[in-house]
């Protein structure tokens, strides 16, 4: 029986990262498989990006392998599988899992010092930089399938609202608009909630602990007429002020507060003592010092952008949509999800999302440039086919590690292409998203206040920019060359 490809990835992946007893842990997200390494010597990377259907591999805190949106779902399903665990959880060790057994002292004793100095090398490459990345990653990942289903659903019931106010369709469809709000807003009225969890879960505190920390920050039971008052300058406290920001450093003090008190508290008593106190303690904290300093800071943030993005226009939209993907490169892009979240929670959408977008749409111009180009080699152009579909719904990795990032300049005419559009977007101005996840021609239906028109222009002068200044300028001359798939 023919093995599947989902079966022979994973397996191909193991192979050339030395096997499952050499991943302490697996995650993945929306196109790449992350993978926590023990010994990096025993990695075989060359091995690993020539495995058919891997489209590039980066090397950063984690091992990320990327293999496409759909695809990874699977591939990491199947290899955390096949060695009993689930994603995110710790991966047995060599003398759980058998493996010891038939080595020597000697080699059990190499074995561990390659772990060990593996694991220094790992952390002295762990940056503060890095670590807040990572952590911030870990914490909204899990939640980017959420964002996209829940957003698409409010773009709907926001067109469907739009057509009520005209007359454009009967009043019948009031209560399906209502009931698809409400699904909406189950994601977004108590998201400091979710953000408070997984926070819990990436610094090491009690995830339930977490949730109500994040829930705090909603005054649940303070009236306008009682309200709770800011430190600093007296004004009353809003809900959800400070907003996922505050949230993050509120659940990693949490965690802190609560793992000292479990090494002093009883065991007896320690179920009892421990959360009170950590609530207690920490939710004062939350309300009375995270919320007006986290207000500031998220306020001023959101000022700041919005401001650059009025006075800048078009200059402003070219050099955020030129310089992305190099972001994307190096996972720097995850630092924006809390402040496209802090707009959205502020003003409703974030006109960042639809700018940074057009760099996923200066790829999708590169590839069909070099489609053209190079339809002779066989190989390029059956990876361009497979890797463009998902390019036009904004996914852009398969198209950046498969196709335009190993030849090079393409890559470059790309950000080109990127930069352009999101000069075209900036131009226009006040086109803003209603909520995260999706771009590319996916993001249309999120696109606030029926601007949808000019981030289409922006998608089209990003495809056209990619497309012309890959066809003169970024097409290698070896590309064009004959090479079967």
């Amino acid at each position: 029986m023919a093995e599947d490809k989902v079966t022979r990835l994973a397996r191909e992946i193991y192979q050339n990262v030395g096997g499952p007893e050499n991943v302490s842990k697996l995650i993945h997200c929306m196109t790449r498989v992350r993978m926590t390494i023990k010994d990096t010597s025993k990695v075989d990377m060359a091995g690993l990006k020539a495995i058919d259907g891997v489209m590039g591999v980066v090397e950063e805190d984690t091992l990320q392998v990327v293999v496409g949106p759909g695809t990874v779902n699977k591939v990491a399903a199947a290899m955390v599988e096949q060695v009993g665990v689930g994603l995110g959880e710790d991966f047995p060790t060599a003398k759980a899992t058998g493996v010891e057994a038939g080595l020597t002292d000697r080699e059990k004793v190499e074995a561990r010092a390659a772990e060990v100095k593996a694991a220094q090398k790992a952390k002295q490459k762990q940056t503060p930089i890095k670590r807040i990345l990572k952590s911030i990653s870990n914490i909204f990942i899990p939640l980017i399938p959420v964002f996209v289903g829940a957003g698409l659903i409010g773009g709907i019931a926001a067109i469907m609202s739009n057509l009520l106010v005209a007359g454009d369709i009967g009043k019948s469809w009031t209560d399906f608009v209502a009931v698809l709000n409400v699904i909406k807003n189950g994601v977004f009225a108590y998201l400091v909630i979710y953000v408070g969890i997984n926070s819990a879960n990436e610094f090491g505190a009690t995830p339930g602990l977490g949730g109500v920390i994040g829930a705090v920050t909603l005054l649940n039971g303070i009236t306008p007429e009682a309200p709770l008052h800011n430190i600093f300058n007296g004004q009353a406290l809003t809900a959800g002020q400070g907003g996922v920001i505050g949230v993050i450093f509120a659940v990693w003090v949490l965690a802190i507060i609560e793992k000292r008190l479990h090494k002093i508290i009883p065991d007896s008593i320690d179920i009892i003592v421990t959360p009170t106190i950590s609530l207690l303690v920490v939710g004062v904290f939350t309300i009375f010092l995270v919320m007006p300093i986290a207000g500031v800071i998220s306020n001023s943030l959101v000022g700041g952008i919005n401001w650059v993005l009025e006075v800048g226009g078009a200059f402003s939209g070219f050099i955020l949509g030129l310089f992305f993907l190099p972001r994307v490169m190096f996972g720097l892009h995850q630092i924006l999800t809390p402040i496209h979240i802090e707009m959205i929670n502020k003003t409703g959408a974030t006109p960042l999302l639809p700018i940074l977008a057009m760099a996923g749409a200066g790829q999708v111009g590169a590839a069909l440039a070099l489609w053209i180009r190079c339809r002779k080699n066989k190989e390029l152009t059956n990876l361009i086919k497979g890797a463009l579909p998902v390019g036009f719904l904004g996914i852009g990795e398969p198209l950046i590690y498969g196709v335009t990032l190993p030849l090079g300049r393409p890559f470059i005419t790309a950000c080109i292409g990127g930069g352009i559009g999101g000069a075209v977007v900036g131009w226009l101005g006040n086109i803003g998203a209603i909520a995260i996840g999706p771009s590319g021609i996916a993001l249309i239906p999120l696109i606030n206040n029926g601007h949808w028109l000019g981030y289409v222009a922006g998608l089209l002068a990003a495809y056209i920019g990619g497309f012309i200044a890959t066809y003169f300028f970024g097409v290698p001359k070896e590309a064009t060359l004959p090479k079967e798939a």
